[in-house]
């Protein structure tokens, strides 16, 4: 069943990600940059009542009151596809660092151009990063939200950390505070397999820690506070759903945590 349920939810998912992006192209481009938020972010929404629906994950956001106003780095943990687009609704004008190459890609191109978002060529240095950093900073002058992974890519549920430097380079450069963000999806969609497992799980928005402290200073403080609250997260969702299974790495980290 589970099985049956997941195709049918993958089907539902890019047939709802393609008749979009075609059918609501014109009230997209054709809106001002505000209002066209209005697409992916109903798209977004649209995705939850389907995994919902078809799979039966649900899930709830602990800690909005944490979000500040104007512009900050918003550092989720990264585990999924699913917490690539999930809190889209909650932010009010969100920008990626993208690699370029993704603007090659026919109409999804066109959609993050519109969005404003900032190309990267991954393998560039010098003045190429400097101009994006440059121009990364016109965007969060106007108020917007950055989306950083600080780990750089998706991690499996109790895999153990590998945080990346560059979000503390961001952070002195931008100097703007960075809401910390845990959850485990991965648990529901994990990465790089087709089946979704029903279940509920929280994303808890951790309190913001302020700009202006010395680099290396916050990243011990990230990765400690994302790191405690993600262990504690990670043993209540297993405990609130045993009927998942579990991949080695939850499993070990489980048995880490709750032999203590």
């Amino acid at each position: 069943m589970i099985a049956i349920r997941s195709i049918l939810f993958n089907a539902a998912f890019y047939l709802n990600l393609i008749g979009r992006m075609v059918v609501l192209s014109p009230v997209f481009f054709l809106s001002s940059h505000r209002k066209a938020w209005r697409v992916p972010k109903d798209w977004a929404m649209s995705n939850h009542w389907l995994m919902d629906k078809i799979v039966g994950t649900t899930f709830e956001i602990e800690g909005l009151e944490n979000i500040p106003a104007g512009a900050y780095i918003f550092a989720p943990k990264h585990q999924s596809f699913w917490d690539a687009y999930a809190l889209l609704p909650w932010l009010d004008d969100p920008v990626y660092i993208l690699k370029r190459e993704l603007r090659w890609i026919p109409l999804f191109g066109q959609y993050i151009t519109k969005m404003n978002m900032v190309p990267v060529n991954r393998g560039a240095k010098g003045k190429v990063m400097t101009a994006v950093m440059e121009r990364t900073k016109q965007e969060m002058r106007k108020g917007r939200q950055l989306i950083i992974y600080p780990e750089g890519t998706r991690r499996p549920p109790g895999a153990a950390p590998d945080y990346k430097y560059g979000i503390a380079r961001l952070y002195r450069d931008l100097d703007v505070p960075v809401v910390p963000v845990v959850m485990h999806p991965g648990l529901f969609w994990p990465r790089r397999k087709f089946l979704r497992f029903p279940g509920h799980f929280k994303v808890r928005i951790l309190p913001a820690i302020p700009a202006g402290i010395d680099p290396d200073v916050f990243m011990k403080r990230l990765i400690d506070e994302m790191e405690s609250a993600s262990d504690a997260l990670l043993v209540e969702t297993i405990r609130a759903n045993p009927q998942l299974p579990l991949r080695e790495d939850a499993k070990r980290r489980m048995a880490e945590l709750t032999a203590r």
